[in-house]
């Protein structure tokens, strides 16, 4: 597995050895020991989700805080997506930075978004599967979200002229300045 580092501290772009032929392809989408060298740290993870959207849609950005902050294992199946990953933690110094990637079925690449990390994405292809795995189970009451168009965020979404789709929740959250935050 490739391991690239982000401009952020926390958020790594997983690029697993994909062995392909006539027949098609074989890759390790998950391992254990592989995964928590890459992190530094041995992780948990204990929900599986899975989504699929059509062109346009944009989820995002969400995250828990604590005590039921997750952590999440990103990629897509099917399609194409653009990822982002932005920092929530009002101590560190790259609070409100954010990192993307683009996933699709093609380049087979994972994003990993650590606790304290907002995270969204926007589907490119006409539709996406998206699959994520969790370190914290869903907790309503933890959940918290901020604005995916906030001007202080600043993040280069690849519309090329598509209006984004977006649920009531994402439609309404927070700016940046107003978005609860992990201290």
């Amino acid at each position: 597995m490739n391991i690239l580092r982000t401009e952020l501290d926390g958020p790594l772009i997983l690029e697993p050895k994909v062995f392909g032929d006539a027949r098609g392809f074989f890759m390790e989408s998950w391992n254990q020991r592989s995964f928590d060298a890459a992190v530094g740290h041995a992780v948990t993870f204990v929900q599986d989700n899975h989504s699929r959207s059509a062109r346009g849609v944009l989820r995002g950005l969400h995250f828990q805080l604590p005590p039921h902050a997750q952590g999440k294992l990103v990629r897509c199946t099917q399609g194409r997506v653009f990822d982002v990953a932005v920092d929530m933690r009002a101590s560190s110094p790259t609070f409100g930075r954010w990192a993307g990637v683009e996933l699709s079925e093609e380049n087979h690449r994972q994003f990993w978004i650590p606790p304290g990390f907002a995270h969204g994405f926007l589907v490119l292809s006409e539709s996406a599967d998206f699959l994520y795995k969790t370190t914290a189970f869903y907790d309503q009451p933890s959940e918290a979200a901020v604005r995916w168009d906030d001007p202080s965020l600043a993040i280069a979404w690849p519309l090329d002229g598509i209006e984004p789709l977006l649920s009531g929740k994402d439609r309404d959250a927070p700016s940046l300045a107003d978005a609860r935050r992990f201290d």
